[in-house]
């Protein structure tokens, strides 16, 4: 079987000769190993993706209860956030997964996450941060080096874990940390946030939803959950712009104004190629502007890879290196060479002492 055959079902074109039991197994493995077992869930009742076997059926209803159990947990979450919020005077802007699942967007159908993620303006993270604490909310444990890594260059708070019910919370000011070669204006972030109807709660603005996902995934570095984050992207882009005629006019402009077009290309190259999301042809041309020149098919190479499902099927002896050069790609594009080098020679030599510990 193919390796592409998940990326099939989640372009909404499943495949008809796909019915041998063996064939099933292998998209349930890779399904749960991009963590999209429970979006397929959802595809399925939502557009009518395909008709699984019963064994198989199992196996979406167990993800879809997973998630809708999840679902239940975020929201008492939010709502006790919102408390806190009220007090402060201060709009609780949600991102990311958080921010797809409470304003009913199709990228939340059956978004699993581990943290909740949040947006606040920089001159009130210690206001929030102090209300916070005497709800329950406290930092995780780490050493002073982390702590400053954090402070000086990080674009959020320490993570935050709540004392009595364990949920994770990420208290952002940006959405790229202050030492990356890309560093928008928060400001035009917040000023553009939008109410969720009938809530108090607040998301990004459309198009900078989009770019945050994108800058998420193509700076970040990390790709355990690639190709759901990529599934993401394709289903923000293919909501807005057909609940808005203007939609690809505006995230053109928006990305030149944040200073993120780099992103929004990579976003439309791999969207359109893996996930065949109907992007507009000028849309595509206008993105090229972006593209720096010379250096698309080695990034084609690295992020077709890296954006495989982490499954045995998907992958070959290069994948993992492919991986690792964007890791470290991703630290050079966030930080300048002088707190890079120290920054993995102290990461290497901890990472080695564990090691030995442990052998």
């Amino acid at each position: 079987m193919m390796p592409d055959l998940l990326n099939e079902y989640l372009m909404l074109k499943a495949k008809d000769s796909i019915d041998s039991n063996s064939d099933w197994e292998l998209l349930l493995r890779q399904a749960r190993s991009a963590g999209v077992l429970a979006r397929l869930a959802f595809f399925q009742k939502k557009f009518l993706l395909f008709s699984p076997p019963q064994h198989f059926a199992y196996h979406l209803d167990s993800a879809e209860t997973y998630w809708l159990s999840q679902k239940r947990i975020v929201n008492w979450e939010l709502h006790n956030l919102l408390q806190v919020f009220k007090l402060l005077n201060i709009r609780l802007i949600l991102l990311k997964g958080t921010a797809y699942s409470a304003s009913g967007l199709n990228a939340g159908l059956g978004r699993v996450f581990s943290d909740i993620d949040i947006l606040v303006p920089k001159t009130q993270l210690k206001q929030v941060k102090d209300a916070l604490k005497w709800h329950g909310w406290l930092p995780e444990p780490m050493d002073n080096y982390d702590q400053r890594y954090y402070e000086q260059w990080m674009h959020e708070l320490p993570p935050l874990r709540h004392i009595k019910r364990g949920t994770s919370l990420d208290i952002h000011h940006n959405i790229l940390p202050q030492t990356c070669n890309l560093y928008p204006d928060a400001e035009l972030l917040l000023k553009a946030a939008v109410k969720i109807t009938d809530t108090d709660y607040w998301v990004l603005a459309p198009e900078d939803m989009v770019l945050h996902s994108a800058s998420h995934l193509f700076w970040g570095g990390e790709f355990e959950n690639g190709l759901r984050d990529l599934s993401d992207i394709d289903l923000l882009l293919r909501e807005f712009s057909g609940n808005d005629l203007r939609f690809w006019e505006n995230l053109h402009h928006r990305a030149e104004m944040l200073g993120l077009g780099k992103p929004l290309f990579y976003a439309l190259r791999y969207t359109t190629k893996i996930l065949a999301t109907p992007v507009p042809d000028s849309v595509i041309e206008a993105s090229i502007i972006y593209a720096g020149g010379g250096k698309n098919r080695v990034m084609d190479y690295l992020f077709s890879q890296a954006l495989k499902p982490h499954h045995s099927s998907c992958m070959d002896s290069l994948t993992g290196f492919a991986r690792w050069l964007l890791f470290l790609r991703s630290h050079w594009l966030k930080m300048p060479l002088h707190i890079l080098v120290p920054h993995l020679i102290r990461k290497a030599w901890f990472r080695l002492a564990d090691n030995t510990k442990t052998t």
